[in-house]
């Protein structure tokens, strides 16, 4: 009978062994392992005494089940130990008790006991302080997560959590909002069902400029601030997209979006009030210019060294207000995209050279040197002369004749003493412009924030330079405009490093688009951009010689290269100055000469003002006629000039003296054109 009760326990036992490990679920496996483990107990029991408990076999499988009895906690052992004993009383009061039933027992029941405390007490109190730390973090952590979501619940920007595959994992009450979908609706979807991403245009986005899966694929962040969202209504409005990715690739993203159309609105009625406020100041402006250049001619006014220093100094201010009108209104263009783009083939050196000869006389000023060092290749012999490349570019010459003036300009404005080095450089695909200067430097902290709009350096060494924080800016929009990129280095105190790198075409392809007629290259020396009728020249030669056109000025007054004489330039900047305005100006003129007769007064000089929709080919400044005593008047264009005196052509012969007989003016006489200069 005992054999046959034995037999059912340990077939009960192995029963709840195997339900322990194939069928009971996580939270009752340990409560189904301790009760495999009692019904083992107890068959084990059984057999001892079926067997004999003294002289049993199975004395031995007590005692290695019984030291794993620690396992299941200090409960177990106190049972264990209550059984064991409860056997020894009853074999007491059986009248069966021996000295070998007592020391079996004691050896073979009790001592497994208590090496079984011995070896998993102090291993159970380390798991049970192991479960008080997990226990005390899961709470932290809870309290952290509750404190997570209350945050990203109280944020204003909407929040996405996708995982790896897309799927939405995460959505706050502001992207709800944003985009339509409620959070029981969008949990589980493809992120592209509920954020339906469209380019500025309207269009669909692609997988190459698709933020979020780019995020996915990489691994690595993505901001934009030029998207379209389409939210569940079918509303589009203006959005900013930052995507973050989840700890390592594959673990999913964080999308973070807000709606920027007010603050784009804002942003266009601003670009739109600096727009029209920079157009109507500017003409006042250049009236004001105009005026105070005149008062500053000595053929026009006749002013005291007093006088003069101060309205100098008013037409300076009025000059650098009238520059600040025209930052403001490029800047105003390059915000709208309506920056207009008229490329032209540009020889880089000769183009680069001429922009600097026209900022040398600041550097002078200054005391400063600018060293112009294009790449060149050094070439042996009985002396070494050197090679400059030909880097020839297809880009719009007024565009990037504002960059490199600019960053030119600017690496003599902030150093104090040393000099500048404008270098060129490139590659078949790309030409460098960089310009290194001496100066002040800027801290490392600023660097990344230069090219913002309105962004300056703030400190002790440029608070007293000055500027707006519109030019670096407006470099860097110019730049992008001719697909470059544009980047500075600088250590502070030591000088500063400013580089453009410019698509560059090669001597063959310039003179394909010359003879195609889709550009002409450009010798561009100034304000204004010439272009050569002729093939695209190979020869140092040849290229100085289209170096010989004249250099074009602000307002698109023409200038030699020789220098004209201080009064001849007065003469002809007051006849193009006079030509600005629409209404008779009268200004004194130094009497004239005595002459052996008396002679009428002569007939005011008539200038003809062209209209501004047709500009007219530029040509090489003419001598300037003496001033005639009498009013300069301007005559709008169309209204019939008066007459003036021809201005004698320059003979190689000497020329003979004047007559005593003024030239009468007539209708039939050609009208005197003094060229813009």
């Amino acid at each position: 009978m005992i054999g046959g009760l034995s037999a059912g326990m340990a077939a009960v036992s192995i029963g709840l062994a195997l339900m322990s490990y194939f069928l009971a679920p996580k939270p009752t496996k340990s409560i189904t392992a301790y009760a495999a483990y009692l019904m083992l107990i107890g068959t084990i029991f059984v057999l001892l005494l079926d067997t004999g408990v003294a002289n049993s076999p199975f004395i031995a499988l007590w005692m290695v089940t019984a030291v794993f009895a620690g396992i299941f906690g200090t409960n177990t052992l106190i049972f264990l130990l209550i059984f064991v004993n409860s056997y020894l009383l009853w074999a007491f009061f059986d009248n069966s008790l021996t000295k070998d039933v007592v020391l079996a027992i004691i050896l073979g029941g009790e001592l497994p006991i208590f090496i079984s405390y011995i070896l998993w007490h102090s291993k159970a109190k380390s798991e049970k302080s192991k479960d008080r730390a997990y226990h005390d973090l899961a709470n932290e952590l809870n309290q952290v997560s509750n404190k997570s979501e209350v945050v990203i619940n109280a944020i204003a920007d909407g929040v996405i959590a996708v995982d790896n595959q897309g799927a939405i994992e995460l959505i706050n009450p502001a992207a709800q909002r944003i985009v339509g979908w409620g959070r029981q609706d969008a949990i589980g979807l493809d992120y592209k069902s509920v954020l339906k991403l469209l380019t500025k245009d309207g269009h669909e986005l692609n997988k190459a400029i698709d933020p979020v899966f780019e995020v996915l694929t990489t691994n690595q962040p993505k901001r934009t601030n030029d998207l379209t969202l389409q939210t569940n209504s079918g509303k589009k409005i203006s959005i900013s997209v930052v995507a973050s990715p989840i700890g390592h690739l594959g673990s999913g993203a964080i999308i973070v979006f807000r709606d920027i159309s007010k603050e784009l609105a804002d942003e266009h009625a601003q670009a739109e009030f600096i727009s029209t406020a920079s157009h109507e100041m500017r003409t006042p402006v250049a009236s004001i210019e105009g005026y105070l250049g005149l008062a500053l001619n000595p053929a026009t006014a006749n002013i005291d060294e007093k006088a003069r220093d101060f309205i100098t100094k008013a037409h300076e201010s009025a000059q650098h207000l009238g520059r600040l009108f025209q930052d403001l209104l490029d800047v105003t263009k390059a915000d709208d995209g309506r920056l207009s783009n008229n490329p032209k083939v540009i020889d880089m050196v000769h183009f680069t050279e001429d922009i600097i000869q026209g900022l040398q006389p600041k550097a002078d000023e200054k005391g400063l040197r600018i060293f112009f060092k294009p790449a060149s290749d050094k070439v042996g012999g009985q002396g070494v002369r050197n090679i400059t490349p030909m880097f020839y570019t297809h880009l719009d010459g007024d565009h990037l004749r504002e960059v490199l003036s600019n960053l030119i300009e600017n690496a003599i404005k902030y150093t104090l003493k040393g000099e500048v080095v404008v270098d060129i450089t490139g590659d078949n695909s790309h030409v460098v412009i960089s310009v290194t200067d001496s100066g002040i430097g800027i801290p490392a902290e600023d660097i990344p924030h230069l090219f913002q709009k309105f962004y300056r350096v703030d400190n002790s060494d440029t608070r007293e330079i000055g500027g707006t924080g519109l030019g670096l800016y407006l470099c860097r929009r110019l730049v992008e405009t001719m697909d470059g990129r544009i980047w500075v280095e600088s250590q502070y105190k030591k000088g500063s490093t400013f580089s453009i790198e410019l698509p560059r075409i090669s001597h063959e392809e310039a003179n394909r688009l010359i003879e195609a007629g889709e550009s002409k290259p450009s010798i561009s020396t100034g304000g204004k951009s010439f272009f050569a009728e002729e093939k695209l020249s190979s020869t140092e030669t040849e290229r100085q010689q289209a170096l010989a056109t004249p250099i074009i000025l602000k307002h698109g007054v023409s200038q030699q290269r020789e220098i004209p004489s201080s009064e001849d330039v007065a003469k002809a900047e007051a006849s193009h100055v006079a030509s600005l305005f629409p209404t008779s100006m009268t200004a004194p003129a130094p009497a004239p000469a005595p002459a052996p007769a008396p002679a009428p007064a002569p007939a005011p000089a008539q200038i003809i003002t062209p209209p501004q929709q047709q500009p007219q080919p530029v040509q090489q400044p003419a001598p300037v006629a003496q001033p005639q005593s009498g009013p300069v008047t301007s005559v709008p264009w169309g209204a019939a000039p008066a007459t003036t005196p021809e201005t004698p052509a320059p003979a190689t012969a000497p020329t003979p003296p004047a007559t005593s007989q003024p030239q009468t003016q007539t209708q039939q006489d050609r009208p005197l054109t003094i060229p813009n200069r």
